[in-house]
């Protein structure tokens, strides 16, 4: 498209600045909520079950970003040389870059492409990637985060072809409860609701507000029990999340491994054992093997216990984009 700012009515024109140049910008992080709503001035998207990625291109190769910043193109090449066929040399868009089980997006499916540092072993993995394209944060030299939402995603439609791997993620205006429990029925995470006439301001925003289908969340790694019988690696995980600076214990994960996973993140976690717990709570598990709180793993449950513990947890993967100190219990 050779003009794509023909769509910012007038009105919005003071919004528009010229950009800095880079291909990162800081996403905004949505906000868990209990309260299922509608209105007009709110878009509701389905929430995926990926990682974030932000991706740039500032006259050179595109680049891709995890949300704490640390480069991710080499794990998504195909995703790299779409961008690169779109033709355009200076964007920054933000989205979810998922894989999928059968019709469901799964990030314990995306596990095998997450870490990966070739090109090479990423495609050889097998495991289709897909880029679900939600935001524009830059296009032509031009910042376009001071526009409400609704403009910039009419933007977004019209700078770029979606063709697979890269996807338009698709919303509804208006009637968010219908869309929420619609959601559930088919097995999604959830939705993302978000306020349509507000722009895009980088970190946490209750301008974009969580409803989670299902019960699930990082946290962090803070020791393991011993195997027992004929099982290899680790018994279970003991993990955590940060309070005032404190990491406050969660729980034991038992399940979610498969054989390679109980081996390799055994390994993982040899290298960054300690002799005390990192956990500002008395951990009831003689013999526990305490480890530096470094590792992120997403956990699905049920529920959390009156006494602050994870009901039926179950490992998910682990996750490289995101600092163990920010993760808190989600409420």
């Amino acid at each position: 498209m050779s003009d794509p700012l023909r769509l910012v009515d007038e009105s919005e024109q003071a919004e528009l600045r010229r950009w800095r140049g880079g291909t990162w910008h800081e996403p905004v992080l949505a906000t868990l909520t209990g309260h299922r709503f509608s209105g007009p001035d709110w878009l509701f998207e389905r929430k995926l079950d990926g990682v974030r990625v932000i991706a740039g291109c500032d006259g050179d190769r595109p680049v891709l970003w995890s949300r704490n910043r640390k480069r991710v193109d080499a794990a998504y090449p195909e995703v790299v040389d779409a961008l690169v066929a779109q033709g355009a040399d200076r964007f920054v868009i933000d989205g979810e870059m998922v894989a999928f089980e059968g019709d469901r997006t799964s990030f314990a499916r995306l596990q095998k492409r997450i870490h990966l540092t070739d090109p090479a072993a990423a495609r050889r993995t097998g495991v289709a990637v897909f880029y679900y394209v939600f935001d524009l944060i830059a296009f032509g030299g031009v910042d376009l985060t001071g526009l409400p939402l609704r403009t910039r995603k009419r933007l977004l439609r019209e700078c770029f072809e979606f063709t697979d791997p890269l996807r338009f993620s698709a919303h509804r205006v208006g009637n968010g409860e219908e869309f929420f429990r619609e959601a559930c029925r088919r097995g999604w995470e959830g939705l993302i609701a978000k306020r349509a006439d507000r722009p895009y301001r980088g970190g946490r925003s209750r301008d974009w507000l969580k409803f989670k289908c299902v019960t699930d969340q990082e946290f962090v790694i803070g020791g393991f029990t011993d195997p027992k019988g004929s099982r290899a690696g680790f018994g279970a995980l003991l993990v955590g999340y940060y309070r005032e600076g404190r990491l406050r214990y969660a729980g034991k994960v038992g399940t979610g491994y498969d054989e390679r996973t109980l081996r390799d993140l055994r390994a993982e976690l040899d290298g960054l054992a300690r002799d005390t717990s990192p956990f500002a709570d008395e951990v009831p598990e003689p013999g526990a093997h305490w480890v530096s709180p470094e590792l992120v793993a997403q956990v699905g449950f049920t529920e959390w216990t009156e006494d602050g513990r994870l009901r039926h947890p179950r490992f998910s993967g682990l996750r490289n984009d995101k600092r163990p100190e920010d993760v808190i219990r989600e409420s």
